[in-house]
C-alpha cells in the first residue's frame, strides 16, 4: 500500500476532501459551478500541492516516520519566510530567533539520517523539500480566501483542489499502477499478510482523516489570526504525535533505527518544537502590537477600518455642506 512509485494511498489521501464538492450541491439550483478564475487559481495550487506532498510521503516511506515527524514540522519555519516574502507580512526579532531554533534542530535530524544510510538521507530531503513546497501552498490559500475581491470559500476551495490532485493520481494508477499491482501492491500485502477489506479499512481511514484536516486547515487559514502562519505551527503538534506514537508502536516491530527514539532524535525534537512554540509565542505578542506596524504588514484591524470608514463618510458629508 505504500510504495513510492504507485503512490496509492495519495489517491485516497485526496479523496477527502474531493468528497467535500458533494456539499456544494443546492436542492434549487442543483451543483454550484465556479467561474474559470477560480478553477484556475485553485488548480495551481493544488499542482505545487501534488509535488509537495508526493515528496513528502515518498520521503516518509525511505526515512521513516519519526525522522518525518521532525523535518515535516518545519512548514511553521517555511510558511513564515514565504509569508515575509510574498505578502510582506512584518515578523519581530523573537520570530526571527525561532526560526534558526528550528533550523538548528532539523540540521541535528539531517547529520543523524546520515549515519542511518543514503535512503534515510534521501527521504529526509524529500520531506525538507516537500515541506517547504508545501508551506507554500499555505501562503497562496491565504491570498486566495483572505485577499482581492473574489474571495474563494473554504468549502469551494477544499473540494476543487483535493478533484484536481484526486484526478491527477487516478490518471497515474491507470497508467502506471495498474501495470505494476501485482508486484507491487497484493504481493507486498500478502507477504504482510494484510487483507483486501483490512487494506481498503486502512485507506478509507486516510480519506475520513484527510477529509477532517483539509477542513480544518482551510477554516484556520481564513479565521485564525496571521492564518497561514497558525496553520504552520499546527504543524508543531502534529510532529510531538506522530514521533511519540511512531516510537511506542513500530520501534523493533517493523523497520530499521529509523522508527525508534534515540538521543540525538531526542535533542531534535526537543529544540524544533521549542522553537514553534517560542514562534507562537512571538506571534500571539505580534498581533497585540500589529497595529503599529501596519505600513510594514499591509494588515488593519477591523476596528481601524470601522473607524477609518466613520472617517470618510464624515468628510464626504462635510464636503457636501461646503458644497451647499
Amino acid at each position: 500500500l505504500a510504495d513510492p512509485m504507485c503512490q496509492l494511498y495519495m489517491l485516497f489521501y485526496y479523496l477527502g476532501p474531493a468528497l467535500v464538492a458533494f456539499t456544494l450541491c443546492d436542492r434549487k439550483e442543483g451543483f454550484i459551478f465556479p467561474d474559470s478564475e477560480t478553477l484556475i487559481r485553485t488548480s495551481a495550487i493544488a499542482i505545487f500541492d501534488i509535488f509537495g506532498q508526493t515528496l513528502n510521503y515518498t520521503g516518509a516511506a525511505y526515512a521513516g516516520p519519526t525522522i518525518f515527524a521532525i523535518v515535516y514540522s518545519s512548514v511553521t519555519v517555511w510558511t513564515a519566510v514565504f509569508s515575509r516574502i510574498l505578502i510582506s507580512r512584518y515578523m519581530n526579532l523573537l520570530q526571527w530567533i525561532s526560526v534558526f531554533v528550528v533550523f538548528s534542530g532539523l540540521a541535528i535530524t539531517a547529520f543523524s539520517s546520515v549515519a542511518l544510510g543514503p535512503q534515510v538521507f534521501k527521504g529526509s530531503c524529500f520531506v525538507l523539500v516537500g515541506s517547504s513546497i508545501h508551506a507554500l501552498t499555505y501562503v497562496f490559500n491565504e491570498v486566495l480566501m483572505t485577499r482581492g475581491l473574489q474571495k474563494v470559500p473554504i468549502r469551494l476551495n477544499c473540494s476543487l483542489q483535493g478533484i484536481v490532485a484526486f484526478l491527477a493520481y487516478l490518471i497515474w494508477q491507470i497508467l502506471y499502477t495498474r501495470q505494476h499491482f501485482t508486484e507491487l501492491i497484493v504481493e507486498p500485502m500478502q507477504h504482510a499478510h494484510t487483507t483486501t477489506a483490512a487494506a481498503l479499512l486502512i485507506l478509507l481511514s486516510l480519506s475520513c482523516s484527510n477529509l477532517i484536516h483539509s477542513l480544518s486547515y482551510f477554516h484556520t487559514i481564513k479565521y485564525f489570526p496571521v492564518g497561514a502562519v497558525s496553520a504552520g505551527v499546527m504543524k508543531g503538534l502534529q510532529a510531538v504525535l506522530v514521533f511519540v506514537f511512531t516510537s511506542l508502536v513500530f520501534c523493533g516491530k517493523t523497520g530499521g533505527e529509523e522508527m525508534c527514539f534515540n538521543h540525538s532524535k531526542f535533542v531534535s525534537i526537543i529544540i524544533v518544537v521549542s522553537g514553534v512554540l517560542l514562534y507562537a509565542k512571538a506571534t500571539v505578542n505580534g498581533t497585540e502590537t500589529e497595529s503599529t506596524a501596519i505600513n510594514r504588514s499591509g494588515y488593519r484591524s477591523i476596528a481601524e477600518n470601522a473607524n477609518l470608514d466613520r472617517f470618510h463618510n464624515s468628510e464626504s458629508s462635510s464636503e457636501t455642506q461646503l458644497s451647499v
